[in-house]
């Protein structure tokens, strides 16, 4: 009897293996948890695109929204693990709300990662009336003056971004919400609040038209688009990361050879010229090689969580 269920699990697994060698033989659907049109929807349509020439299928992009990201996140999590339907997203739904959020999924436990390939970071700005012309003296003044931060919304990374400046400067600042990152960034522009921390790609136009005023990003590295703007570590603000990164992610079970496929056709995708040049003049920093495979976005994502919910718990901030 052993020796007949030993037989048939030796048969099982070696099917496994065989279908996971002939991946993908049908279409593959990329789940994208925020509306058409957005950054994260953009980047997904780009990839794809030239995913579809590696994988010989093609991939479709659906628009699951709502929760944060959570809905689609969570379609991915319920998906057959067979690699057919894949999660990307990034900082927000698969950090963040797992601080924020009672989630019936774990986001560690119950998806695997593929790969991360892009970074966005944040830039530290604010209203060109300020007092102040680098980060030292901004963040001087914000200790001794109470200054308004606005924010893309409750719970977004531009709020706990805010939160954070709060907890390492010691400063008093009123957090101000705005329905997204546009309203919240010309009020800054306009000068009815102080501060913003605001993806380098949004902010760089800004920053070069003179509408606003520029002080650092948030990543150990300069942009390689604007030089010109020091890092947090250079500008007094040492470690003081935070950057919109996106990756891709499938459901845990899904075989090792199927993973080792799709990050595959996503290095691919990554180190294409257009495809390079169409994500950079979008405002992202395309990763290094050896930050694109699963065990880097899996230690990234462990990182990232050890390091968020705290600040977030600590704050509670909640989702409504």
């Amino acid at each position: 009897m052993n020796g007949l269920r030993l037989l048939a699990l030796a048969i099982v697994l070696c099917s496994g293996a065989a279908s996971a060698q002939k991946f993908p033989t049908k279409p593959v659907t990329i789940v994208v948890p925020f509306s058409a049109g957005g950054p994260t929807d953009t980047i997904a349509r780009i990839m794809a695109e030239r995913m579809t020439r590696t994988l010989a299928q093609t991939i479709l992009v659906e628009n699951v929204t709502g929760a944060g990201g959570n809905i689609g996140v969570g379609r991915v999590v319920r998906a057959a693990p067979d690699g057919y339907m894949v999660s990307i997203g990034h900082i927000g739904p698969h950090v963040i709300n797992g601080a924020m959020y009672r989630l019936e999924y774990d986001l560690l436990k119950d998806l695997a990662p593929v790969g991360m390939f892009v970074t966005n970071p944040q830039v530290i700005v604010s209203k060109t009336g300020l007092p102040s012309t680098d980060l030292r003296s901004l963040i001087e003044y914000a200790r001794s003056t109470p200054i308004s931060i606005a924010t893309g919304g409750a719970g977004t990374p531009s709020h706990i971004s805010g939160v954070y400046f709060q907890n390492l400067t010691g400063g008093r600042a009123q957090i101000v919400h705005y329905r997204g990152g546009a309203p919240a960034s010309a009020d800054v522009m306009a000068g009815h609040v102080d501060m913003f921390f605001d993806q380098a790609a949004n902010a760089l136009p800004q920053i070069r038209s003179g509408k606003v005023r520029g002080y650092a990003v948030t990543q150990t590295t300069r942009l390689s688009v604007a030089p010109d703007i020091p890092t947090v570590d250079e500008a007094g603000m040492a470690g003081y990361y935070m950057a919109i990164w996106h990756g891709l992610w499938v459901p845990r079970a899904t075989p090792a050879a199927v993973v080792a496929r799709l990050n595959s056709a996503m290095v691919e995708a990554a180190a294409d010229e257009g495809v390079r040049k169409r994500l950079m003049d979008i405002g992202q920093e395309i990763l290094p090689r050896d930050k694109q495979t699963p065990e880097a976005l899996g230690a990234h994502q462990r990182a990232e969580i050890e390091k968020w919910w705290p600040i977030i718990k600590s704050a509670a901030i909640r989702a409504d």
